[in-house]
């Protein structure tokens, strides 16, 4: 078989997989409601039982209330991690409220929330700085 040929046929076959994924649906972002929420909380910290649950704007990101402080739990494209906010800086921006969790392995995460929920939210993480707007 002709390299040309060979080449054609797996550019095509990756193309065409990728194709059908997208239509059926697998290439959308994770989004969350309150149960699905509680459930990516607990896949994470199964000991730490989840309480009232805050959802962003775009339903990626929430707000989780536990007795051990608060977490937060956000969509990493079709899944998802969770880290609690002890000792997060938070950063208003046009759009919500970057929130810097001090963690090389997540280092900050963009929360998109109207400005009551953004309130709220600075509001129920004890320990943050509040700082200027940043672009979004």
């Amino acid at each position: 078989m002709q390299l040309e040929l060979l080449l054609a046929l797996v550019f095509g076959g990756i193309a065409g997989i990728a194709l059908l994924l997208h239509l059926f649906g697998y290439s959308r972002p994770l989004t969350f409601d309150e149960d699905s929420a509680r459930t990516h909380w607990l896949r994470q910290y199964p000991i730490s039982r989840p309480g009232t649950v805050h959802l962003s704007q775009d339903r990626a990101a929430a707000l989780v209330e536990t007795p051990d402080g608060p977490g937060l739990v956000w969509a990493m494209g079709a899944d998802s991690t969770a880290h609690l906010l002890t000792g997060a800086t938070l950063r208003t921006t046009r759009r919500g409220l970057r929130i810097d969790l001090h963690e090389f392995a997540a280092p900050g995460v963009r929360v998109r929330l109207s400005p009551e929920a953004r309130e709220t939210w600075a509001r129920l993480i004890p320990t943050h700085e509040t700082k200027g707007a940043l672009p979004a």
